[in-house]
Formats: C-alpha cells, sequence, structure tokens
C-alpha cells in the first residue's frame, strides 16, 4: 500500500502505511537527533531523555503512563541511536486514539521531574554496569571507540558515568526543547490506520510546537588505525575487526547488504562456516555494517577461547583478502539475494518493521521506497559490484583490531595487521 504524508505548518511530518488486513497499529514519533549530535558535555542526554519520558506529565504519573498502556494490551518503548531517537508503541486498532493520546502527552508534555529523575539516574548507571558485564555489547562500544576515536560516533550512547551523574532536570529539558525541534520531528505509523484520522488527532497539538534555533552541522569523521587492548578476566577472547564502511544513503548500499550476508551475515556465510562450521573455533561469529547520513563501518565479531584468538583473528583477514581478491559466485550471490528477498518481504508483514522503514525512509531520503524497487535495484546487483566494494573497502587503512578478554601482547596482532 502507498505511503501518504502530510507536513504541518511548522514543519514536524506525518506517514502513514495502511495494512488493512491486519488488527493492530504500530505508531511511532521520531527525532532526527541522537548521540551524535550530543557535545561532550551532554553525551548520554540523547538517552537519559528517552527514559525519562515515559516518567511523568502535567497529566500522568509514571504510574499512569504504564497502566493505561497495560489497560489497552499495549506496547511501548523508546529507543536511541547516534542519529535518530524513537518513542513508540502498538496496540489494536480499537485502541488507537487511546495510544496516540498516551504518546502525544508523554512527547509533548513530559516535566522531566526531579524525584524522578533521581531515581533514573540509579536505573541508567546500572544499566552502563549491565553493559560492561555483557563482552558481547561491551566489545563494539569498545570497538566503536578505537574506530571513530574522540568523534560523537564512538562515544556511548549511553553516556559516561560522569555525565549521568550531572545531568540535572533542567539540563535535560534544556537539551529537549533545543535539539526536539518541528524540522526533525517525523511521526510515522502502519497497520489498519486511516492517514485523516491520525493526522486529525495529532495535527493539532503537534503544530504547536514553535521551532527552535538552527542547529549546526554534523561533521563527517575519519576512521583510526590501530589495536585495542582491553584485559578482562573472561573465559573468552572477544574480537571485532573493523574497515571503513558507506552511508545510509550510498547508492551502493544493496552491493554492501548483499556482501555482508556473503561474508558472514547467515549461517552459511564464509565466516560462520570456516570459523564455527569447519574448524569449531566459535560459537558466535557475524559480519555487519553500521551505516550513519555521510559515513559508515564494516565489521566482524567473533568471540573464542583465548588460545584461538590469533588463529580467528588471522581468518578473518584471509577472508577479507579473498573476497577483495577473487569475486564470489554467482551461486553465492544468488544465494544471497534471495535471503534478502525473502527477509524484506518477512518484514513487510510486520507492522512494527513498516512503521520504521516508512520512517527512516523519510530522515534519510525525504520519501518512501517502495520495496519492489528496492528488490529491483537488488536484482541488478552484479559479481562485480561487490568486488569493487570489497577493493575499496577492505584493501587499505583505517583498520582497527580491539580485543577484550585474556590478551596481553599486542606484538602478534601487529604483525599480522602489517601485513594485511
Amino acid at each position: 500500500m502507498p505511503v501518504n504524508k502530510t507536513i504541518l505548518p511548522n514543519g514536524v511530518r506525518i506517514l502513514t502505511q495502511k495494512i488493512p488486513h491486519v488488527r493492530s497499529i504500530s505508531l511511532g514519533i521520531w527525532v532526527n537527533a541522537g548521540s551524535r549530535d550530543e557535545s561532550p558535555a551532554q553525551s548520554g542526554l540523547s538517552h537519559f531523555i528517552e527514559h525519562m519520558i515515559f516518567k511523568g506529565t502535567s497529566r500522568r504519573s509514571s504510574y499512569q503512563i504504564a497502566k493505561e498502556f497495560d489497560s489497552i494490551g499495549g506496547h511501548s518503548n523508546a529507543f536511541t541511536a547516534m542519529e535518530n531517537t524513537c518513542f513508540h508503541a502498538k496496540v489494536i486498532d480499537s485502541h488507537m486514539e487511546s495510544m496516540v493520546d498516551i504518546l502525544s502527552d508523554i512527547f509533548l508534555n513530559s516535566i522531566f521531574d526531579p524525584t524522578e529523575l533521581e531515581r533514573e539516574r540509579t536505573v541508567i548507571l546500572q544499566e552502563i554496569d549491565m553493559q560492561e558485564d555483557s563482552p558481547e555489547e561491551y566489545i563494539h562500544v569498545l570497538a566503536e571507540q578505537s574506530y571513530w576515536g574522540d568523534h560523537p560516533l564512538g562515544r556511548p550512547i549511553i553516556g559516561p558515568r560522569e555525565n549521568i551523574l550531572s545531568f540535572d532536570s533542567s539540563i535535560v529539558r534544556d537539551f529537549f526543547l533545543g535539539f526536539y525541534q518541528p524540522e526533525r520531528i517525523v511521526i510515522s505509523a502502519a497497520g489498519n490506520i486511516e492517514h485523516n484520522q491520525l493526522v486529525d488527532l495529532m495535527g493539532q497539538a503537534f503544530s504547536l510546537i514553535k521551532p527552535g534555533n538552527s542547529l549546526s552541522l554534523r561533521d563527517k569523521p575519519e576512521g583510526k588505525t590501530g589495536i585495542s587492548i582491553t584485559e578482562k578476566d573472561l573465559g573468552q577472547t572477544h574480537i571485532c575487526l573493523e574497515t571503513p564502511g558507506i552511508s545510509v544513503v550510498d547508492s551502493r548500499r544493496y552491493a554492501g547488504s548483499l556482501m555482508n550476508t556473503i561474508l558472514g551475515g547467515n549461517m552459511s556465510s564464509r565466516l560462520f562456516q570456516e570459523i564455527r562450521e569447519r574448524r569449531g573455533l566459535a560459537y558466535s561469529v557475524y559480519s555487519f555494517m553500521s551505516s550513519y547520513t555521510d559515513t559508515g563501518l564494516s565489521g566482524i565479531y567473533i568471540g573464542t577461547h583465548p588460545d584461538k584468538a590469533y588463529e580467528c583473528t588471522d581468518l578473518i583477514l584471509q577472508e577479507l583478502k579473498k573476497i577483495r581478491k577473487i569475486p564470489v559466485s554467482e551461486a553465492e550471490l544468488n544465494d544471497a539475494r534471495e535471503y534478502t528477498r525473502s527477509a524484506l518481504l518477512l518484514a513487510s508483514e510486520s507492522v512494527d518493521s513498516q512503521m520504521v522503514r516508512i520512517a527512516q525512509n523519510e530522515i534519510h531520503l525525504g520519501h518512501d521506497l517502495a520495496l519492489e524497487d528496492i528488490i529491483k535495484e537488488i536484482d541488478l546487483i552484479t559479481t562485480e559490484h561487490i568486488l569493487s566494494l570489497a577493493q575499496e573497502l577492505f584493501s587499505s587503512p583505517p583498520v582497527t583490531l580491539t580485543l577484550l578478554g585474556q590478551v596481553s601482547d599486542p606484538g602478534p596482532y601487529e604483525d599480522l595487521l602489517s601485513t594485511y
């Protein structure tokens, strides 16, 4: 079904996609601002707001917000990313008006109560501890710091402890008012919903948001080269190798997606088969791509026994050398195409996935991108496209290797990277 779009006079955009055969509606209020937009002193504020937005308004207490969502069987949540923040909920269609009222209230009328803030501060500090206690998650925080350095993309979204301890209600509120400006707000909904009804329900309240001061442009970072080791007494050594990637709007993103699938994106991928299935060196091994508006990175993760860390790192580099020198086979490419097509079609049956898709298309491209058009672009990718992209991304620095666990001597790994 087509995506309908209304732009309010102040710049807030409302998007809907009607999926008439379902009984559910997924609604998200998106802000094109995230941890990348924070200064060092502000680091962690976007994530702090994500927590505080559910902690009380001029009309509802935090308990009432939770109780009202529960009473309609709704699911509500929020997330903070490097470049955007989203507050979302999902209900059956008969409860749409209630969901809209609650979400609109918490977004427009949160009071950032100091008492609630003190409680939530402790929760976020616990979240930092939980992240650091989860090496499979923490290695990615360390790896981004290694690759992006002092740039905001290199800082953890959750923020450092010293910042979390220093934020007060006025700081949080001022950041919210300064960054959550109407031209950055996208409201997206998918499911059994009528576009005009949603505009009527949300348009009047959201049209009252006044534009703020213009925001500074994001600066494009450069990746770093080097080895970073964090020693920790763990049963496994966690390895993350990162190289350049591509932006979310790069025309080569379709080739990048297929290349990632072939390299380490599923169970039949090269890395999974070589490292886990043939050699039994790791339980978890995968490749990934992180894309932003103007840049990106490609990465590979492995968790393995400390005695096997060097061997696994060597195997990663061998696979990168192979994919940049020898074209992938037509069979591999066809399998990756079908895997990607199927994933897209399965996601299209989820109202949550469609809500996210139409919002991200609007934020990054300024318009909807039909699923059929994406599949056509995927079908046009050749082995030559993938070889060319692999040669560009995997042939030279910057390359960072991040290790977490029982590793103390960087020397052998430095020798490995020197031959890359």
